[in-house]
């Protein structure tokens, strides 16, 4: 991946041009521009101040993509739709990577903002608090800007020598000595920074010379990583700009599932539908471009579009409705959900209350041992195998083919103790056992995991350095203060400022009801609410969690004898 070079001027000119190497656009995925006046005339402080404003990353395709032009006249409001360009599979310069600083050069150098146009006051230079700005730029009308702003195109764009420039500004303004040298120093500044300097880097990834070495796949995964600091985005932001314009009705459609799917706390996304829709079409769950360029899968999904999307709704509702997975945070992995919408769109009459009973307990059972944790597609694919075998969702079955997969699914009495507060499968896990709403109208107001012994308090424990004797070592590591027996779960109010917050426990549950303190299975002998007994506690608190989970329970057979004895 080559970097390359060039003048400001020269690039912002390829900048919708098809006579330079075909053009270069933005692929549609690319977000809208949202930069405001006084960001991008803090761009050209910084690119005259001879910053560095980032590299960009540009692909060379012949590709029949989907692409708009670059804004000239930006207005708020304005529509994206009104810049679309047709698609055709000549070469063109695509970018990934440096939108909304090149929409600003453009917008700056060859167009205007809400109407006003790039002006710099040419005198200015001096840095000025509390902005910390050295170049003075403005966005203004044309008609009524008076001296000493000077419209910014116009000193770029001009074949006139510094001197020649300034020889005309100050021919039609007064100005003093002194202000002349400002000028001249300005306006051979402007001229070497963006008309000498090259001082537009860019990557580029070319697939019309190297199609073998950046295919489309390769794009993608180069585009998502490039914009990984940005709006997140997924193979299916950049996949719905390779495809026809045909596919326009899908991606509003999917859009309208997506706000019906995640009104309730989810995080479905364009991804997982689009990979779901592979599924039911019986062409796998590996996530392929070129699946999608195939006119069944095309067709498939437009056709079987309001059966894919009415699938996927009734498990939503089932899990939200029937499960313990209300929310995002209780679904380590949306994975373990494709077998299901598969049995529902397949074989919808086997559905009844004994199978959503065999749900429930699959995806309880999966979900809290991470089964579908890190796992390939052709995992996947043999749990979907296995319910197409089958004509339905057969929980021995699936349990059968997960376990011949070297899964486990056994929650121990170990593997219960072993979660703690960064465990992803931690909230399905304190949602079974409070029943708590995890999704209140107001975000603030969400449950909160508190840590029953402060954090603050356990550290400040220490015990002796064997090497020097000081009391300088931690006694408690933070497996030890964030395990799961020393975890509970507050309101969003109880755990505020004024309330639990870091209180000990012998101050915070000294005035609570039984009732309470069996909600949050805390042994109910005061003398273990100390912080000096705080061993003694976890070691009760650790029955109670056993106790309280005791019908999930994995218990070898010969321990079951022994306790029945």
């Amino acid at each position: 991946m080559p970097n390359q070079t060039e003048t400001i001027r020269k690039f912002i000119k390829c900048l919708n041009n098809k006579d330079e190497q075909g053009g270069f656009w933005l692929p549609n995925i690319q977000r809208p521009f949202v930069w405001k006046k006084d960001q991008i005339e803090r761009l050209y402080d910084s690119i005259l101040r001879e910053y560095p404003i980032g590299t960009l990353l540009i692909w060379k395709t012949k590709s029949e993509l989907r692409r708009r032009k670059f804004i000239d006249n930006f207005k708020s409001g304005i529509s994206l739709s009104n810049f679309y360009i047709p698609q055709d599979n000549a070469q063109k310069m695509m970018v990934l990577d440096g939108q909304q600083r090149l929409q600003s050069l453009f917008i700056g150098l060859m167009g205007s903002y809400d109407g006003e146009e790039l002006y710099i006051n040419i005198l200015s230079g001096d840095i000025v608090a509390p902005e910390d700005i050295k170049f003075d730029f403005k966005f203004k009308p044309k008609s009524s800007t008076p001296f000493p702003f000077v419209l910014f195109k116009e000193l770029v764009f001009t074949d006139n020598k510094p001197k020649e420039i300034v020889k005309q500004i100050v021919s039609i303004n007064e100005v003093s000595e002194k202000q002349e040298d400002r000028i001249y120093d300005n306006v051979e500044l402007i001229r070497e920074v963006f008309c000498t300097q090259e001082n537009i880097l860019y990557q580029l990834v070319d697939s019309v010379d190297r199609p073998n070495t950046y295919t489309e796949e390769d794009i993608v995964e180069i585009f998502i990583r490039a914009n990984s600091g940005g709006t997140p985005l997924g193979k299916s932001d950049l996949l719905f700009s390779l495809l026809t314009a045909s596919w326009e009705e899908v991606e509003n459609n999917m859009d309208e599932l997506l706000d019906d799917l995640n009104r309730t706390g989810y995080k479905f996304d364009r991804d997982f539908i689009l990979k779901i829709s592979l599924v039911l079409l019986d062409k796998g769950a590996k996530y392929e471009i070129k699946k999608f360029r195939l006119p069944e899968v095309k067709e498939g999904i437009e056709k079987n579009w309001q059966s894919i999307a009415d699938a996927i709704r009734y498990v939503k509702d089932f899990i939200y409705g029937k499960t313990f997975l209300k929310t995002d945070k209780t679904i380590p992995s949306y994975a373990s959900l494709i077998p299901i919408i598969y049995s529902k769109y397949h074989f919808p009459k086997t559905w009844g209350d004994n199978l959503e009973a065999d749900l429930v307990d699959y995806l309880i059972k999966v979900n809290l041992t991470g089964v579908f944790g890190g796992v390939s597609d052709s995992f996947t694919d043999a749990l979907v195998s296995t319910v197409k075998t089958n004509e339905g969702f057969v929980k021995t079955e699936i349990f059968g083919e997960i376990r011949s997969k070297g899964k486990s699914m056994e929650i121990t009495k170990e593997s219960l103790l072993s979660y703690h507060f960064s465990s992803k499968e931690l909230h399905l896990l304190l949602n079974l056992w409070y029943g708590f709403n995890y999704q209140p109208s107001w975000e603030q107001n969400k449950p909160q995991v508190d840590h029953i012994f402060p954090q603050s308090a356990l550290k400040s424990i220490k015990i002796s350095n064997p090497e020097t004797g000081k009391m300088n070592i931690m006694k408690y590591k933070w497996w030890d203060r964030d395990q799961i027996a020393n975890l509970m779960l507050l309101t969003a109010r109880e755990n505020g400022a004024g309330n639990k917050s870091d209180s000990l426990p012998n101050v915070w549950f000294s005035n609570k009801t039984e009732d309470y303190l069996k909600m949050h299975l805390i042994p109910n002998d005061p003398s273990l609410w100390e912080l000096d007994r705080y061993e003694d506690f976890i070691i009760e608190r650790k029955k109670l969690l056993i106790d309280q989970f005791e019908d999930i329970l994995y218990i070898p057979k010969t321990e079951s004898e022994t306790k029945v004895e």
